[in-house]
């Protein structure tokens, strides 16, 4: 584990998630063992995976230290009030633009998303929501990326995260959503997505507070905000992210410097 940590990494955060995952496809296809509560329980793996094998790894390479040390982008938290802006009405941009854009263009949008009603059991939800998109955030930017970073350029190490993120996510191409009706248009999202990730990363010297508040920020807002299509979801992430490389280099892809651990 001490001789290849990212590589340990994502073996771990994948089988430990996909064992979770297992009990979801379950439960969405109407297996009876799948609802009983001890089977259900399992489904917290998928969440947890990044994290619990980010801290796994790092234990066994540096001890409570090391758990420590990649914990401590949670609590970065002092930053220009501007990266706040970008976390949390960020996403609500994009998806704005991509719901002008689905009606611009005429896309079509075949899954209709039902609205939201601010029940004690849909505020639960958003609160395990940004449990969880803490600890894919742990896994993916404060463990992955850096240590990726201190051997690959900015561009390259964020290519890396992005596509392995992607397919991190395919147990979900089991369910019925507009993930499973267009894999590769959510493969492109995701990886698109990973350039804005690592450039609010990198522009806050490592916060993973930040990262994890822009996560959040969009699973949340994108329950609000219906009606698009991911074809322009897609163009718009896709843009950004072409921007955000033309502009700031693949050394760094911020005006500060990449953030780097091993």
């Amino acid at each position: 584990m001490r001789k290849y940590p990212v590589a340990w990494f994502y073996i771990l955060a994948f089988g430990i998630s996909w064992v979770g995952m297992i009990s979801i496809i379950l439960a969405s296809r109407n297996i009876a063992p799948a609802y009983r509560p001890y089977f259900l329980i399992l489904s917290i793996l998928y969440a947890i995976g990044p994290a619990l094998a980010a801290v796994i790894i790092s234990q066994a390479a540096h001890g409570k230290r090391g758990v420590q040390d990649l914990l401590k982008g949670l609590i970065r938290w002092r930053v220009r009030p501007g990266w706040y802006l970008v976390a949390l009405l960020g996403p609500a941009v994009l998806l704005t633009v991509a719901q002008v854009l689905t009606k611009l263009l005429g896309f079509s949008v075949t899954i209709a998303v039902p609205p939201v009603n601010l029940s004690p059991y849909v505020i639960f939800g958003l609160g395990v929501n940004v449990l969880a998109n803490t600890c894919e955030e742990i896994g993916w930017r404060g463990f992955a990326l850096p240590r990726l970073q201190k051997r690959y350029n900015a561009l390259t190490a964020t290519l890396i995260v992005g596509v392995l993120w992607a397919l991190w996510h395919l147990p979900l191409l089991f369910l019925a959503d507009s993930m499973s009706e267009y894999p590769f248009l959510w493969f492109t999202i995701i990886v698109a997505n990973a350039f804005i990730y690592t450039w609010i990363y990198n522009s806050t010297k490592g916060s993973i507070l930040l990262v994890v508040l822009f996560h959040a920020s969009g699973n949340i807002t994108g329950a609000f905000i219906t009606g698009i299509s991911p074809i322009a979801y897609a163009l718009v992430n896709g843009v950004v992210a072409i921007v955000l490389i033309a502009v700031f280099r693949k050394v760094n892809l911020s005006r500060q410097k990449k953030v780097c651990k091993g």
